[in-house]
């Protein structure tokens, strides 16, 4: 297979030899960085997506019975591309936070902060249990299963003021109950 070198010129290359990822790399590495490049603002996934035209080209086997492998390559690159933008819609790639050891602190779970919260959990219950019963439905409805006040409303027969005014009760009465000594 002949291999265009960077002043123009030609060289015979075996793909079936060793050094076949080299000259692939070689020849076609620095236009399949401007492909990508002018395709995607994440620059610093464009050395992998080389890396797998490359990988792929190489694991085809069919790069050296090829007439036009420019064109295959560039075809290939583009199947490349199209998973790639494939998997980061899928996978929510954009929404994911890369961790910082700065921000993402080790929470402590000693056994004392723990039976802390336990004991703050059971009194919140406790003071909830106080509640009226439609008016503890309304709190837990919104808290619990995020339901909306209009779907709440619906849900248990009553007007949206009412859930609002009733939801008002209850936050007010946790918020006093856990603020008793």
């Amino acid at each position: 297979m002949l291999f265009r070198n960077q002043k123009g010129g030609s060289q015979a290359v075996s793909v079936r030899g060793g050094d076949s990822r080299a000259a692939l790399t070689a020849e076609f590495r620095p236009m399949l960085m401007r492909y990508f490049s002018r395709r995607l603002s994440e620059r610093g996934e464009v050395e992998d997506l080389v890396h797998d035209v490359l990988t792929r080209l190489l694991g085809s086997g069919q790069i050296g019975a090829l007439q036009n492998e420019r064109s295959y390559i560039f075809q290939t690159a583009h199947r490349v591309l199209i998973d790639w933008l494939r998997k980061r819609d899928t996978h929510h790639v954009r929404d994911h936070e890369s961790f910082d050891p700065e921000l993402h602190t080790i929470e402590d779970f000693a056994a004392d902060r723990v039976l802390a919260g336990r004991d703050e959990l059971e009194r919140a219950t406790a003071i909830l249990e106080e509640l009226p019963e439609r008016t503890r439905a309304i709190f837990l409805l919104r808290r619990l299963e995020g339901l909306r006040y209009a779907e709440i409303a619906k849900r248990l027969g009553v007007s949206v003021s009412t859930v609002e005014k009733q939801m008002c009760f209850a936050l007010k009465h946790l918020i006093e109950g856990m603020n008793r000594p």
